[in-house]
């Protein structure tokens, strides 16, 4: 019996080949890049609430008469002596504060003093008043406003 020395040849080179295979390094296989895991997104910090602003003083003005909102109708620096004389005080932001009007004579004598608590919550006014049912003597007089016990404001103004 002959055998052909071909499929032989064939036989063994396949069993070669396999062997190699088995023997060879085995690299293991390429592993994708490991992703660190999401991180979660912090939750948007909203800005902080605007404070709202403390009490300040605006205006003060002068004179004879006031609307219901405290407001003068009657402007002047100049009065007569039977008048009631009325200081009107714009105030703005929120908060408790107090006002206080100092009403004095050229000589720097009190007339009148007063001082009035508000608990704002936005733009105020509020009046003051001083009046003499016999009169004021004629001259010049002046009002300090302070406002927390800081004055904010002085007024001149005269009686004739």
């Amino acid at each position: 019996m002959m055998i052909t020395r071909q499929p032989l040849i064939c036989t063994l080179s396949l069993a070669a080949v396999l062997a190699l295979s088995a023997c060879g390094k085995h690299e293991p296989a390429e592993q994708p890049a490991a992703t660190p895991p999401p991180v979660a997104a912090e939750p948007a910090t909203p800005p902080p609430a605007m404070a709202p602003a403390a009490v300040s003083f605006s205006t003060v003005e002068l004179g004879s008469q006031v609307d219901a909102n405290n407001k003068i109708t009657a402007s002047g620096d100049s009065f007569a002596p039977s008048d009631t004389i009325y200081a009107s005080i714009d105030t703005s932001g929120s908060g408790n504060a107090t006002l206080s009007a100092k009403w004095s004579y050229q000589d720097g004598q009190v007339v009148h003093e007063d001082s009035k608590s508000i608990a704002a919550t936005g733009p105020e006014t509020t009046a003051f008043m001083i009046s003499k049912p016999s009169g004021f003597p004629a001259g010049n007089y002046k009002v300090d406003v302070s406002l927390n016990g800081q004055q904010v404001a002085s007024k001149d103004f005269s009686v004739k």
